[in-house]
């Protein structure tokens, strides 16, 4: 763990291979509401849904073990509403959501698998980050904010990290001496925003390798524990009586002086096993958790 900015540099040769180490559980192993969080930096496009920005991935922030934390989510629409919630998942913990849409998945029926694809879970990361360049609001630019990315991105990091051929030289994109910026580059494809052509720039130091200016960036980094601290989880109840009325699988009955209706669950959320399908995520999922907000 990091304790200070000196042993955070007399440790950064050994951070790659145990960032890669990480990253590597995490493939065999949710989002809060983030939308009026000005700690949280977007990326703007123009009309044509085209964006581009330059910025720096951070290394952990003091008293914290990695510099990024990974969540998962739900987020979709039924009958009685909107279901954006943080899955439990993140916390290793059993999901209703997830168990739903496993049994679906496994139900034999294309209308199951499809279900279970509209419901599915979505992945995301939240890491530190500097922006170097933001032409379309050039007053983010030399300040440190909070990044929400989804796999596609994690991936260009992991990559960076273990690239796939002898001739490239493997980097810690998280390392202020030897890592390097991240070209942000976002095109419309199909509908939906594609991150395919981002890419990092050469192995750079950070600010010249400047001590100074390099503590006075890693001392304004936020926290990343608090967005998978278990008191940002639902229960498994709570969410077990939301989604059955999103989804309405069961008729309310009013009972007198209760402040909440009553919902009886159905048996099929508790017998079955966590879903494995997920997906990618960008920004857009704070539309829906505003949407989901209005219920």
């Amino acid at each position: 763990m990091a304790q200070n900015f000196a042993a955070l540099r007399k440790s950064r040769n050994s951070s790659i291979d145990r960032l890669v180490q990480e990253s590597e559980k995490l493939n065999t192993q949710a989002t809060t509401n983030n939308s009026k969080d000005d700690r949280f930096w977007q990326a703007a496009v123009d009309k044509a849904g085209n964006g581009f920005a330059v910025f720096r991935f951070l290394p952990e922030a003091q008293g914290e073990d990695l510099p990024w934390v990974r969540l998962f989510s739900h987020g979709f629409q039924g009958p009685g509403g909107w279901y954006i919630e943080n899955s439990l998942t993140t916390l290793d913990k059993k999901d209703p959501c997830g168990e739903l849409n496993s049994q679906l998945w496994n139900n034999g029926t294309e209308a199951g698998k499809e279900q279970a694809r509209k419901q599915k879970r979505r992945l995301q990361y939240i890491s530190n980050i500097y922006i170097v360049k933001d032409s379309a609001n050039p007053e983010n630019e030399g300040k440190v904010f909070l990044y929400k990315f989804g796999k596609k991105i994690f991936d260009k990091c992991k990559e960076a990290m273990q690239p796939a051929f002898e001739d490239e030289t493997p980097i810690n994109p998280f390392d202020f001496y030897e890592g390097a910026d991240f070209k942000l580059k976002i095109r419309q494809v199909e509908g939906y925003r594609n991150y395919d052509k981002s890419e990092f720039d050469s192995q750079s130091e950070f600010l010249g390798g400047d001590d100074d200016a390099l503590e006075g960036v890693w001392t304004k980094q936020h926290s990343l524990q608090e967005f998978v601290d278990p008191n940002q989880f639902k229960s498994y109840a709570e969410l077990e009586t939301r989604l059955v009325r999103v989804l309405g699988l069961t008729s309310y009955v009013s009972t007198p002086g209760a402040e909440q209706p009553v919902v009886e669950a159905p048996p099929v959320l508790r017998e079955v096993k966590a879903a494995t399908v997920e997906e990618d995520v960008d920004e857009s999922l704070s539309f829906f958790e505003a949407l989901a907000d209005e219920d």
